[in-house]
């Protein structure tokens, strides 16, 4: 392949990517700006924001990274020319997305009982609480809405889910700062009161309703077009009550692999929320500017699971290796000027974070928070290669292995290390020096797993 041949297959599959990737950082920044709203509202609200945040996703990334799944049956049928599996595959999901909408009313009780059994102080507590019912009543947003994306992104139609994306967050940025801080209109009775950390809840909720009825409204009037101008298309075999049970055998491992790898999070969360409320903070701030960082390979990621769907629904499994490749390679040039930048704006980011420290301690925070960024940057390459190839073997069907693989590495083996050391150096520094083992090792067994290549031989549909 000539230099030429090259840059244009590297074009190919950014121009793909790219809109993922932005959607992804666009939620990343939500985030970002979500918390600096809450650091300035009250220290209590953010340190309950991430732990509340991340039990949320716990339940509800495992149900949403099912529905996602229909995306990859997508892929493989637009990749095998069959647009009536594609249409079967999404309306597969959207039945999906209604009734774990209604499971996830019955775990709101239990995610409190969580909370309890935890036991930070009751200031914390409270607002954990709040934030966390909140967001998971509100998870059929986020179900729904990977159906409609699922479909759009297996089909390349990335662009699209990233308008309604940009959207979303920008609705979501305008409703945080009116529901956390209230807005007085100078009129009597009109005034909007403040709501805190519950306000940053339902703007959240409120903005993923919005991009939920947009993308699915456009999907489903498109797939009934569709199917009026293309009668004599290709048949899928599978009805949607097949397809719904294809997506449950291979979406649940990839639900139950996201769902490991937040509670994993979640542990080693709630054991850092023990250190001291300073260290606390610090630690979520940089966790907030990580979540900034690897967000766009995220979205990187799902891009790659795209490509290699497709070209696995070709028969073309050298094609799908190839685009994994080359989606690791604009991973890792990202993560290069990423890094950097965090380095040399270290300071300025983390004071966005520090409103609510007392001036005494913010050198304190400043000196902690860049410690973590050295220990962020140190695992960032690795993480990457391994979030974008994790997403390249979902998109071929070998969502067994990355479960299998995710519960071995995040519990026989993290979890011993992070608790001794939690026992024997109980410091921030030190907890999170054990992310950068984990994610090292994680690599490894991922990169072997791809470069052998069993997935080559999975086939999703006939």
């Amino acid at each position: 392949m000539t230099w030429r041949e090259r840059i244009a297959a590297y074009h190919d599959v950014y121009r793909l990517v790219w809109p993922l990737a932005l959607g992804m950082a666009n939620n990343a920044v939500m985030q970002f700006v979500d918390r600096v709203f809450l650091s300035n509202e009250s220290t209590a609200s953010l340190e309950a924001v991430l732990p509340a945040s991340m039990l949320a996703l716990l339940f509800v990334g495992f149900f949403q990274s099912v529905v996602a799944y229909s995306g990859t049956f997508v892929a493989q049928y637009y990749g095998a020319g069959v647009e009536d599996g594609c249409r079967t595959s999404y309306r597969a999901g959207l039945f999906l997305s209604v009734i774990f909408g209604a499971v996830l009313l019955c775990l709101v009780p239990l995610g409190n009982l969580v909370f309890d059994f935890v036991g930070h102080s009751p200031e914390v507590l409270e607002r954990e609480k709040t934030y966390y019912s909140i967001t998971v009543a509100g998870g059929f947003a986020m179900c729904g809405m990977m159906a409609a994306s699922g479909y759009f992104t297996g089909r390349g139609k990335t662009r699209l889910v990233f308008w309604v994306n940009l959207l979303g967050n920008v609705l979501n940025i305008l409703f945080d700062y009116l529901f956390i801080f209230g807005f007085d209109t100078g009129v009597p009775g009109l005034r909007l009161k403040p709501c805190g950390i519950a306000g940053a809840a339902w703007a959240t909720i409120i903005a993923q309703i919005v991009q939920m009825l947009a993308l699915n409204a456009i999907a489903l009037k498109e797939t009934m077009h569709m199917r009026k101008a293309l009668p004599e298309e290709p048949q899928c075999r599978d009805g949607i009550g097949q397809l719904m049970v294809k997506i449950l055998r291979y979406g649940i491992p990839s639900g139950v692999q996201s769902m490991l790898n937040i509670l994993s999070f979640v542990i080693f969360v709630f054991l850092t929320g023990k250190v001291g409320d300073l260290a606390f903070a610090v630690s979520n701030a940089a966790f907030t500017v990580n979540y900034l960082l690897i967000a766009p390979i995220e979205g990187i990621a799902i891009g790659a699971g795209v490509l290699v769907g497709q070209h696995q629904g070709a028969g073309d499994s050298q094609g799908a290796f190839q685009s994994g490749n080359r989606a690791i390679v604009l991973g890792e040039l990202y993560v290069i000027v990423a890094t950097t930048l965090v380095l040399v704006f270290n300071r300025e980011l983390l004071m966005m974070f520090a409103g609510g420290v007392p001036p005494a301690e913010q050198e304190a925070f400043l000196s902690l928070g860049f410690q973590l960024f050295v220990l962020m940057v140190l695992w960032q390459y690795c993480d990457v290669a391994d979030v974008i190839l994790s997403g390249a073997l979902k998109g071929a069907g070998d969502t067994r292995f990355v479960m299998v693989w995710m519960f071995i590495m995040a519990f026989p083996f993290w979890m011993p290390i992070l608790f001794v050391t939690y026992w024997l150096h109980p410091t921030m520094v030190a907890l999170w020096s054990t992310m950068v083992v984990y994610v090292f090792v994680f690599f490894v067994g991922t990169w072997i797993r791809w470069t052998k290549g069993p997935w080559r031989k999975i086939r999703l549909i006939a």
